[in-house]
């Protein structure tokens, strides 16, 4: 196998194991349903005139998937500002209007890492941390004006297995580093002896009167 059809496998396979941990993030939210722990993945119609339609479902790092397996868009400003985490349980309230409303009912257990913002070759945005690269959101990117190279704090789920992380805080930028690389090199040329063009001249007197007797010698010599 070379090593073109072994990378395209491996990123298959990658897809494959995506997918499959997605619904069973969903098939937990519905069987938490049916066992009557939360009131998870619960679509039920109320009042139309006056709240609307509710959606309970789970966020999935960029959308939130309902228990009747449709796809809900979650704005990703709010999601930002939240930091909502692969896990997180949401209601979703339909307004008679269209307008969406979404509330976090249920968050995962959090962990916190630091990372290092990095950008691939297409333009995307992700964090390094833990030897692993994780997905960010681009509204996380803006809104913190996180740049590739800056030292960040992100939150992702205890328990899974996440391919997404939210942005907590920048703690240290790129460009600080590099001021803080140069200052402390400055400072160690700062800190050297200097010589006075005394002393360099003095020393280039003493070479060439070296190399005037070693012709004078040579001479003698012949």
């Amino acid at each position: 196998m070379d090593e073109e059809n072994q990378t395209r496998k491996i990123q298959s396979l990658r897809e494959m194991i995506n997918s499959a941990e997605k619904t069973i993030q969903s098939a937990k939210a519905m069987l938490l349903q049916f066992e009557g722990k939360k009131k998870t993945g619960r679509r039920r119609k109320v009042d139309s005139e006056n709240d609307g339609t509710i959606i309970e479902g789970t966020f999935d790092g960029q959308i939130m998937i309902g228990s009747d397996g449709k796809q809900y868009p979650v704005p990703a400003n709010y999601a930002s500002k939240s930091k909502l985490v692969e896990g997180d349980m949401l209601k979703l309230t339909i307004t008679p209007d269209g307008s969406f409303i979404y509330k976090q009912i249920g968050p995962v257990e959090r962990r916190h890492a630091l990372g290092i913002a990095s950008q691939d070759e297409t333009g995307n945005y992700y964090i390094i941390a833990e030897g692993k690269p994780y997905k960010i959101l681009l509204a996380s990117v803006t809104y913190f004006k996180a740049e590739p190279g800056d030292e960040v704090a992100i939150v992702v789920p205890r328990d899974i297995d996440s391919h997404w992380a939210a942005i907590e805080n920048i703690i240290q930028k790129a460009k600080d580093k590099s001021q803080s690389f140069f200052s402390e090199h400055n400072e160690a040329e700062k800190t050297k002896p200097s010589r006075s063009v005394v002393e360099e001249w003095t020393e280039d007197i003493k070479d060439i009167e070296k190399e005037l007797k070693e012709e004078q010698r040579a001479k003698q010599d012949n």
